[in-house]
Order: structure tokens, then C-alpha cells, then sequence
């Protein structure tokens, strides 16, 4: 693997724990308190809605189609379904639009692009299938937070395992924070982003923990936790430019060029990447040192042997 850190070299990075975790904790309570004041900015899929299908005689331009959707007073989630022939559109539900009139206004405006334009579907969806989606949204965030306790506590330590979840638990407020404050729609593509974010920063912060209970075993029992966790990020740390980078810039992309439609979805990726990352480094195993995590919880009893580090470390 490509290496950015000359071998025997140790960044201290437990050094600056507290400041960082203090900056972690005011991001998070600042997230929160946006998400309670502004609130997040449901999307139809949780707040119901009018749902309008139409067909035209060939493919359409979806920016077209949504001028000309807006020159009628509707405005919503545009977007092409099965073909470029198929579009649908998601309308919020307001005073005085109801579904009928909903329809009609769009028809107008399909038969200015189309005359040959027909009316596929129109459908209402009413709130509560919405206020069953965000319970079923927050009982699987709840669900997974609490099964990755349980796997993590079980395959290394309970300390290690309350450390992962406080980070990712993090993780998942800042999403949320940043979409909240911004007011950027939260849909269940969104819901899925975050998800995600939980999975892809769950499987840094094993391979970290992984190196450091195969290092409490191998290092110097002389070498105090702190500097343990020192030499088991440092030589982690390529790993985790690598995997985070190449996997960033992806997701960059899907941000810049992916179009409206998903931009909710890579936006939450790009954030909780950036934030997963830094979250592995610090959070996860600030939160382990400060429940009092010692060696011995991590060497099995039958391993003895004791060996020199042979590293070099910075001030």
C-alpha cells in the first residue's frame, strides 16, 4: 500500500484530543439546536403530497418541462421515470391547490410542450405514510447504532464499542445539522446517505481498532495508552487517505455534475465522509481513553511476550 508517513514515525495525535473533541461536541450541540429552532425541510416522501405522471410523444428536457410547470404556478420534484418520454412530478401540498387543479395546471403546461402529451397518473399522498416513514427512518438509524455496540463490544471492548457509537452518532447529527441549517430538502435518499455514512465509517473505525489491540499485544509494555493509540492511527492513517480520498472524490463528483435529483444524497455523503474520517481519528478513540481503556482489556490473558516498538516518536 502507498505509504504518506516515513516508517518509524509517530504523529501524536492524542496530544491535541481534548481542544479537538471540544470543537467535535460544539458542532454537535450547534446541530442540534438547529434541527430544534429551524427544523429539517421533509421532503414529499415524508410529508405527502400530489403526485402528477404524464407521457409525452418524445424525450423531454427536463429543465424545459420545469419552466414550463413553473410559468403555471407548479412547482415541485421533476424528474423522468422508466424513459426520457416519462415525467413525474412531486408537488408539496398547499391551501387552495388540490389535486385536481394540480393536474390541470400541468396538462396546460404539457400540451404547450406536447400537443400528444396524456396524463399517466395523479395521485394524493396523504401525511401519514410520511410521519410512518420518519419513525421508521430514526428506528433504523437506532437499530443499526445499537447492533454495531453490540458487534463491536462483543469482537474487541465495551470502551471501544461506546467510543464507535458516540462517533458515529456524531456523524449522523452533523448530516443532519448541515441540513438543517441550510434547509436542504431531507428525502429518503438522504435517509439512505446516512445510513451509509454509518456503514462506511463504522469500517474505518474497526480497522483502527483492529490495529490497536494486535499492537497492545506486540509493542512495548512500556508504551503508555495514549502513545499505543499514537502508533496504531499513524499506521493506519495511509489506509485511511486512501479509502477516504479515492471514495471522496467519487462522491465530489456525483455533488458537482449529478444533477438536483441527488444532490441531497451526495451532499450527506460528502459531509459524513469528511466528518466520518476525521471522527475515526479522534472521536471514537478519545471517547475509549476517556472511559479508562487499559492494555489488559485488550491482550487476551494467554499473551505474554513483550517487544521493543522500535519507533520514533514526535514532539
Amino acid at each position: 500500500m502507498m505509504q504518506f508517513i516515513k516508517d518509524g514515525t509517530v504523529i501524536p495525535f492524542m496530544k491535541i484530543k481534548m481542544p479537538i473533541e471540544f470543537l467535535c461536541i460544539c458542532l454537535v450541540v450547534a446541530s442540534i439546536v438547529s434541527m430544534c429552532v429551524k427544523g429539517l425541510n421533509w421532503g414529499l416522501d415524508f410529508t405527502g403530497g400530489i403526485v402528477i405522471e404524464t407521457r409525452y410523444s418524445q424525450a423531454m428536457d427536463l429543465d424545459a418541462v420545469r419552466e414550463a410547470y413553473a410559468l403555471e404556478g407548479v412547482e415541485g420534484v421533476a424528474q423522468s421515470f422508466g424513459s426520457p418520454r416519462d415525467v413525474s412530478i412531486r408537488v408539496a401540498p398547499k391551501d387552495g391547490l388540490d389535486q385536481q387543479t394540480v393536474a390541470q395546471k400541468v396538462m396546460v403546461a404539457a400540451h404547450k410542450l406536447d400537443p400528444q402529451a396524456t396524463l399517466s397518473r395523479s395521485e394524493y399522498v396523504g401525511p401519514s405514510v410520511g410521519e410512518e416513514l420518519v419513525q421508521s427512518g430514526v428506528l433504523a438509524i437506532l437499530v443499526s447504532l445499537i447492533a454495531i455496540l453490540v458487534y463491536i463490544a462483543f469482537r474487541f471492548e465495551w470502551r471501544m464499542a461506546t467510543g464507535a457509537v458516540i462517533s458515529l452518532a456524531y456523524d449522523v447529527i452533523v448530516v443532519m445539522g448541515v441540513f438543517s441549517f441550510w434547509q436542504i430538502e431531507y428525502d429518503l435518499t438522504v435517509l439512505a446517505a446516512v445510513l451509509t455514512v454509518v456503514g462506511y465509517s463504522l469500517n474505518d473505525k474497526i480497522v483502527v481498532f483492529d490495529r490497536i489491540r494486535e499492537n497492545a499485544s506486540r509493542l512495548s509494555r512500556d508504551l503508555s495508552m495514549e502513545e499505543l493509540f499514537n502508533v496504531s492511527l499513524t499506521q493506519t492513517l495511509s489506509r485511511t487517505i486512501i479509502t477516504s480520498g479515492t471514495t471522496l472524490i467519487t462522491v465530489l463528483a456525483l455533488l458537482l455534475f449529478g444533477g438536483s435529483l441527488i444532490y441531497g444524497f451526495s451532499l450527506a455523503l460528502t459531509v459524513g465522509i469528511v466528518f466520518g474520517t476525521f471522527s475515526s481519528v479522534y472521536v471514537a478513540s478519545t471517547w475509549a481513553l476517556l472511559l479508562k481503556i487499559q492494555r489488559r482489556n485488550l491482550i487476551p490473558v494467554k499473551v505474554e511476550k513483550k517487544e521493543d516498538d522500535g519507533m520514533e516518536y514526535m514532539d
